[in-house]
């Protein structure tokens, strides 16, 4: 096969990921250049991601690429990619998944209440006030790198940030905390590679690179994510592992304010998991859901 056309953000870790990606390609003998692009996510930093208005805001223009040939493959963060995926892309593979944690950075010592914690993302925002309720919670946006010199120059307490990505380009700050109670984003830590469909010898090609193991995890939180509607806007955390022949699956929906926290916490078998996602989804909302669903929507 000729050179295969990588299509990725321009951002620092985009570009680690779309190097994953040509590292692994590399060890089936294939070939292939790295074309970066700009997505409108990267562009607009003085609103929260949840208030652009557009699905797939981080995913968009490169999907866009895809479909007009300009690339062969797409590689995304699996978490920013919407649950449906474009008419004619296709998920060709899903990597091996790093951390799936949160961590809080410190800029200096949390004390017991009234912390000034920064994140953009809801769902940490209502995890963190379900737990400490005291705390204020500041807006924050921009790249790894842009996060934590925001961080240096604020007064803030700390700042709330995924694992994955800070050792992923080396720069975990030494006295980072696990948070290992607040339940990831759907998919958080894995990395996707989109194709289109009717392009059959590209498929072919990244069922080789595909992580059998992330990709079942992934498409069940994916799947309970969908099924609450969650894309950017709603306060969703899901994460699916297999231990011992058996699939542990924590989820949880809140309200923004954090108040109000419906969780589930279940472990199946490997071979009873048709549908898993969906079914725990229904769960959620049969426990009272519906009703923060509702609120949110209001």
């Amino acid at each position: 096969m000729d050179n295969i056309r990588i299509g990725t953000r321009a951002s620092k870790l985009a570009v680690w990921q779309a190097e994953q990606v040509q590292s692994l390609l590399q060890t089936i003998n294939i070939s292939s250049s790295i074309i970066k692009i700009k997505s409108s996510g990267d562009k607009d930093l003085s609103k929260p991601v949840y208030e652009l208005g557009i699905t797939g805001v981080f995913t968009k223009e490169i999907d866009l690429a895809l479909l007009n040939n300009e690339i062969d493959i797409a590689v995304h963060s699996l978490k920013d990619v919407p649950t449906k995926l474009p008419l004619g892309v296709m998920q060709g593979a899903v990597l091996q998944r790093g951390s799936e944690l949160d961590v809080i950075i410190p800029n200096k010592a949390l004390k017991s209440k009234g912390n000034t914690i920064a994140t953009g993302s809801l769902r940490r925002k209502a995890q963190w006030l379900n737990k400490f309720n005291t705390d204020n919670i500041v807006e924050i946006r921009g790249n790894v790198q842009t996060r934590l010199r925001k961080l240096d120059e604020n007064n803030w307490n700390g700042t709330i940030m995924a694992k994955a990505g800070l050792e992923r380009l080396d720069i975990l700050p030494k006295d980072y905390q696990d948070l290992s109670w607040m339940i990831p984003a759907p998919a958080q830590g894995a990395i996707s590679v989109q194709n289109l469909t009717i392009n059959s010898s590209i498929t072919e090609v990244l069922k080789q690179i595909n992580h059998v193991e992330t990709e079942l995890c992934t498409n069940i939180e994916r799947s309970f994510l969908n099924k609450l509607e969650g894309g950017c806007t709603a306060p969703i955390g899901a994460h699916a592992k297999i231990v011992d022949n058996s699939v542990v699956f924590r989820g949880v929906l809140l309200s923004v304010d954090g108040k109000e926290k419906i969780e589930v916490n279940e472990v199946h078998k490997l071979d009873k998991i048709e549908d898993l996602g969906e079914k725990l989804a229904k769960k959620i909302i049969s426990l009272g859901g519906d009703r923060i669903l509702n609120s949110l929507k209001r």
